[in-house]
């Protein structure tokens, strides 16, 4: 499977949160949004 590269509008400090909770966690930030499109679609197909 690919990657495709996608530009977000995100509001400055909601993403600055964010991108320090996923570097506490460990985290990587694009597999995070990845993860939450992945939960809607299931979400969305079992409905």
């Amino acid at each position: 499977m690919g990657s495709k590269n996608v530009t977000l509008k995100i509001d400055t400090s909601l993403y600055e949160r964010f991108r320090k909770y996923c570097k506490k966690k460990g985290l990587i930030i694009s597999r995070q949004f990845e993860i939450f499109m992945e939960n809607e679609l299931k979400k969305n197909e079992n409905s």
